[in-house]
């Protein structure tokens, strides 16, 4: 009997898992908002697409005031109108007297170093002359006391509970201490092999923790044959030494007789800066750093770098450092960095420098007497700006005289002597 049953294929069954949907991770989570609020602020300030534009660098060399351009605010400011300065640091002489190609733009400190590189052959373009800043000694307060007790300088009144952290300087007196010379008819010059040194006028009396320093009295400045800080020292000490007169200005129709003038003085005032030995590079730098008062006493600088390190010290401390102080000399001495294009792109950064307000309120704030055609209150503006900060406002000496430089020919006679200056390289100014 056959089996008739017949059999039954079950079909296959489907089967699925579950899947637990991917999370997100925490961190990606908490990050999405501020990507999103870093997006928005890009997109509001005009950045968003900033690694997509063009750039222009612009190839410059500077003087000291390159301080203003390696400003981290500056830079971004700059970056924002598509710009960026390389520079080449040299002192402005160096600047005026080797060549110019392949640079956009220079930035000597002064006119004197201004006027070699406008007289030059070279295509230059617009040029601007943004701020001032006054000539000044660096030291620090026993130093500046010392001076006081000597009789050559006298503090500022304070405006706050601080000491005073500016003093004015009478460089007729101070001069007398530069020689290394004992005066017989000067008590405070000290005496023998103490002539003209700190403890010979006094700092061991005046200094604290029982300190000495049998040091010559003397001012560190740069290399008189590149700096243009150094060359306007050399112009005051030299209109000093002539009887607050240029030299040679005492024989205007005789220049045999004007030359003898010139050379007699720089003959004099050459001492008063040679014994200082090695020319620092940058003496700005020196006199900042943490170890400033062991390696010079006192340090040629510009009022702007004393107040941009006054104001970044307060921000950062909430207190002025009033271990260094500022010495005006009397007469004083002022200096108008130049900004000189030598190409379209000079051209643009000029141009940016002379009209943008944010560039403009950034010199102010480190310290510039910003200074533009048309506008006064640039002392007044500072002043305000330093009172805001608690900040000591410096007071402008009631004898205003000013210390004149000489004319080109006569000032480069008076530093080559004083420096000792190697004639320029035809090579380099080609």
């Amino acid at each position: 009997m056959s089996d008739d049953r017949t059999s039954t294929i079950e079909e296959p069954r489907l089967t699925t898992r579950r899947t637990t949907p991917r999370r997100v991770p925490r961190l990606v989570v908490a990050a999405l908002p501020l990507a999103l609020a870093g997006l928005l602020s890009l997109l509001i300030s005009g950045n968003a697409l900033r690694p997509f534009e063009r750039i222009t660098v612009v190839e410059s060399r500077m003087a000291s005031k390159s301080d203003y351009f390696k400003d981290p605010e500056v830079e971004r400011l700059l970056l924002k109108h598509g710009i960026r300065v390389d520079i080449r640091r040299l002192g402005s002489r160096g600047i005026a007297t080797r060549s110019l190609k392949g640079l956009d733009v220079v930035f000597p400190s002064g006119q004197p170093a201004a006027k070699l590189i406008l007289d030059r052959p070279d295509d230059t373009g617009q040029s601007v002359r943004p701020f001032v800043s006054p000539l000044a000694l660096g030291t620090f307060r026993d130093y500046a006391e010392t001076l006081v007790q000597a009789g050559v300088a006298t503090a500022q009144q304070p405006t706050g509970r601080d000491p005073t952290i500016y003093y004015d300087l009478d460089m007729e007196k101070f001069m007398t201490l530069l020689d290394g010379v004992d005066d017989p008819d000067d008590s405070k010059d000290g005496k023998g092999k103490k002539a003209d040194t700190w403890n010979g006028i006094g700092y061991e009396d005046v200094a604290r923790h029982n300190r000495s320093n049998s040091g010559s009295v003397l001012v560190r400045t740069s290399n008189v044959c590149e700096s243009n800080a150094a060359g306007t020292y050399l112009s005051m000490l030299a209109f000093v030494a002539n009887d607050d007169k240029i030299p040679g200005s005492n024989h205007p129709n005789d220049p045999e007789r004007a030359k003898e003038e010139v050379d007699r003085i720089a003959a004099e005032i050459k001492p008063l800066v040679s014994l200082q030995g090695m020319w620092a590079d940058e003496q700005a730098d020196s006199y900042f750093s943490d170890l400033g008062e062991s390696l010079a006493p006192i340090s040629l600088i510009y009022e702007h770098q004393f107040l941009a390190h006054q104001i970044a010290h307060h921000a950062k401390r909430g207190e002025q450092d009033t271990s260094r102080v500022l010495l005006y000399p009397k007469p004083y001495a002022l200096t108008e960095p130049q900004l000189i294009s030598l190409s379209p792109d000079g051209d643009r950064l000029v141009e940016l420098i002379r009209e943008d307000e944010e560039l403009r309120q950034r010199a102010l704030e480190l310290g510039f007497r910003i200074r533009f055609n048309g506008e006064d209150g640039a002392s007044e503006q500072l002043d305000a700006y330093l009172s805001e900060r608690g900040i000591q406002v410096p007071v402008p000496n009631r004898d205003q005289t000013k210390a004149l430089e000489p004319g080109l020919e006569t000032l480069q006679d008076i530093i080559n002597y004083v420096g000792d200056c190697p004639p320029p390289n035809p090579d380099d100014a080609s």
